[in-house]
This record gives C-alpha cells, sequence and structure tokens, in this order.
C-alpha cells in the first residue's frame, strides 16, 4: 500500500459530489455516471502524481471506493439546499408543460408525477442517498481502476545483467 490515499480521495471525491449535485450539470452521470468515474479517475491520477512508484489496481480501486464515499456524501448535502431551492421551480416548470394542450397523452403522466416530486422529502432523500452510495462506490471503484491503468508510472528497464566472465579470461 502506497502513501497516504486521503487527500486523492478527497479531490475526487469533492470532484464527483459537487458535478454530481449541479442541478444541470449534474445530469451527466445519466451518460454512464460520468462524474462518479470521473471522481475515481481522478483520486487514481493524483495518487499515482504524488508518488514516483507505479501504482498497482488495488490501491487505484481502493482509493476510487474512498473517493466515492466521500463524493456521494457531498452530493447528498449539497443535493438538500439545490433541491430546496431548484423544488418550486421544478414545479412551475411542469405545471407549465401539464398545460400545454399539444403534449402527448403517453407523456402526460410522467410529467404529473415530476410534479409532485419537485418538492423535497426525507423519505425521499434517504432511499436516494442509499441508492447513490451504492451505485456511486461501484463506479468510482471501477473509475480508480481505469485511473490507475491509465496513469500508472512506467519503469525504467531493468538492464540486463552480463553473463560472468569464463574462469581464465582476462580482457586486457
Amino acid at each position: 500500500m502506497h502513501g497516504s490515499k486521503f487527500q486523492p480521495a478527497l479531490l475526487g471525491g469533492l470532484l464527483l459530489g459537487v458535478l454530481s449535485a449541479l442541478p444541470i450539470v449534474g445530469a451527466g452521470n445519466c451518460c454512464c455516471c460520468l462524474w462518479v468515474i470521473s471522481g475515481g479517475v481522478t483520486a487514481a491520477y493524483l495518487l499515482q502524481k504524488g508518488q514516483p512508484a507505479p501504482i498497482d489496481a488495488g490501491d487505484g480501486a481502493l482509493v476510487g471506493l474512498l473517493a466515492g464515499v466521500i463524493g456521494v456524501v457531498v452530493w447528498q448535502l449539497l443535493a438538500i439546499p439545490v433541491t430546496l431551492l431548484m423544488g418550486p421551480f421544478q414545479a412551475q416548470l411542469m405545471e407549465r408543460l401539464l398545460s400545454n394542450a399539444e403534449l402527448p397523452e403517453n407523456v402526460r403522466p410522467l410529467f404529473e408525477t415530476l410534479r409532485q416530486g419537485a418538492g423535497f422529502s426525507v423519505a425521499g432523500f434517504i432511499v436516494g442517498a442509499f441508492f447513490t452510495l451504492v451505485v456511486g462506490i461501484v463506479f468510482s471503484t471501477v473509475g480508480g481502476l481505469i485511473g490507475a491503468a491509465l496513469f500508472r508510472t512506467k519503469l525504467p528497464p531493468v538492464p540486463p545483467i552480463p553473463p560472468p566472465e569464463p574462469p581464465g579470461f582476462s580482457a586486457s
């Protein structure tokens, strides 16, 4: 196990948490958990950058996992005020969409559900936080493995050992 993994995990987790909590930017997680994987990759990159010896896959996975735990905590803490601030705006937007007469009938129930769930609920927060924690740990660990493979320092080749000289042979 190499050096301290806390600082790389903290920075990777902050990246994961802040980008995931932002209202429009957070939608990047819909694309293969983009920000969650990026947090693990970033943590592995920073871990490798801080030491001359190459990190192994286990180091990358561990720092990615730690970044995932930290990132999900940051994400959920930031999600509370964002949801409280954006909830009324989202409900108003859904109301406008529902009042549109040209809205297809098969889409109307989806917008109705989104309008009703626009506010903050403790039960929804707890269930969402648990789901986010599980998914965040898995995908940030994968990101740490990817980062360890991508950014692993290459060791210089070991020079070959010259064969021993035969007995009684001198180079003079």
